[in-house]
């Protein structure tokens, strides 16, 4: 990094250190830039925007110390944590943990190490917050972490008997019900539901893409990118017995997803049209890095998303068109098949989907325009669905590209 003091002040490192700091201050006076090492490490105080040498030594001390503090809860060192807060309470309130919240979302969350919460991690959290962590930091960060996994539930108990509410908005837009939403948690997502959360909280402020999201836990959940078709079934059956709504109740959308076949076949046996029938309110279906929805698909597409293969084969026996376009809009993108949906899926989620459209004669040679990646916003490829699928497989995908190849696809 440049050692020139003028101009606008330059951001430090993510990491800063004081010994890489402190040859820089050299490196100026070396230079004859600097007539002494008081001045130069003034001009570096000023080169990164602090007032002195002195300010910029503490700002990345307490940097230093922050770190000194997460190892300690990544070790589940009790005493030290003690020791460290007791003689710094500010640390109570340090960068640490998802959104920087606090330590004390750090340790409810359980990812250093990636294990239930032993009874030191929770006395660890115990001790926090009567010693003056807020349960409630980043609007209940604590809990929202916390409520991503099923193993994590004794941190949950933990936190609500102190007071942590079920029905906040994490950052103030970010109902802590959608965690276990996102993360397709069934047992998470119960428990919250038994100690009163609301599975219909609509006007939260969560943003989508810049677009104001207004939809229920039940919407959040299924509009996600996680996919286990079983997980999936059961955190939909758990919010729908506790009255959750949903825009996404259209004819037999939630039997797919479901997995109930027995409603889908009564479905067909009542309105035979609907095996083919296209959707254009299914906003939903964004997975594996990629932008493409499931809009104006069918409930085939449908089920080769959310890799439903027992629906999918009822469908097909049901007379669906395995090679059905989902609608081409007035620009011209559109139209994929339900492979496009089946090959697309990370660590081969998709891959039984995938064999049994190739079997019922999935069309390989078909080249559609549609959305790209969900890292450029408004990036529209032209491809086959093996050119698709190797654009977000990488290796994760490499049985699912192999297996198209054996069918004979082509880019």
């Amino acid at each position: 990094m440049s050692t020139e003091p003028n101009g606008a002040p330059q951001p430090l490192p993510d990491h800063p250190n004081l010994r890489h700091l402190r040859d820089q201050a050299k490196d100026l006076l070396r230079a004859g830039r600097a007539a002494s090492r008081a001045e130069a490490q003034f001009q570096i105080a000023r080169l990164y925007g602090f007032a002195s040498w002195p300010k910029l030594k503490a700002h990345v001390e307490s940097f230093e110390e922050v770190g000194q503090l997460k190892q300690a809860i990544d070790t589940n060192d009790i005493a030290r944590i003690q020791t460290m807060m007791t003689r710094n309470a500010a640390l109570h309130r340090a960068p640490i943990g998802y959104g920087k919240d606090g330590p004390l979302t750090w340790v409810a969350e359980c990812r250093v190490p990636w294990e239930p919460p032993g009874p030191v991690r929770l006395a660890i959290a115990e001790w926090m917050i009567a010693h003056g962590s807020d349960v409630h930091q980043g609007g209940d960060g604590p809990l929202m972490r916390a409520s991503l996994n099923a193993y994590r539930i004794p941190m949950m108990e933990l936190l609500v008997s102190h007071g942590a509410n079920v029905n906040a908005w994490w950052h103030g837009h970010f109902p802590i019900i959608f965690a276990p939403c996102e993360s397709l948690d069934p047992a998470a997502l119960e428990w919250l539901l038994d100690h009163g959360a609301n599975p219909n909280c609509r006007d939260h402020g969560y943003e989508i893409d810049g677009h104001a999201y207004p939809g229920t836990a039940l919407d959040y959940l299924i509009a996600g990118y996680e996919r286990s078709p079983e997980r999936l079934s059961a955190c939909v059956d758990i919010l729908l017995q506790a009255g959750g709504e949903t825009r996404y109740n259209m004819p037999g959308v939630l039997a797919v997803l479901r997995g109930r076949l027995d409603d889908l076949a009564r479905l067909m046996d009542a309105e035979p049209g609907v095996v083919n029938q296209s959707f254009p309110e299914l906003d939903c279906g964004q997975s594996g890095g990629r932008s493409l929805l499931l809009k104006g698909g069918t409930l085939l597409h449908l089920a080769a998303e959310y890799g439903n293969v027992a629906a999918a084969t009822l469908l097909l026996d049901r007379g669906a068109n395995v090679n059905a376009g989902a609608t081409v809009d007035e620009a011209g993108i559109g139209g994929q098949t339900p492979i496009f949906h089946a090959v697309t899926q990370c660590d081969e989620h998709g891959l039984p989907a995938t064999q049994l459209l190739l079997e019922r004669g999935a069309d390989l040679s078909l080249r559609v325009k549609i959305p790209g990646s969900y890292e450029r916003p408004g990036e529209i490829v032209e491809c086959t669905p093996l050119g698709y699928a190797l654009m977000f497989g990488g290796d994760s995908q490499r049985r699912t590209v192999t297996l198209l190849r054996q069918w004979g696809a082509v880019e």
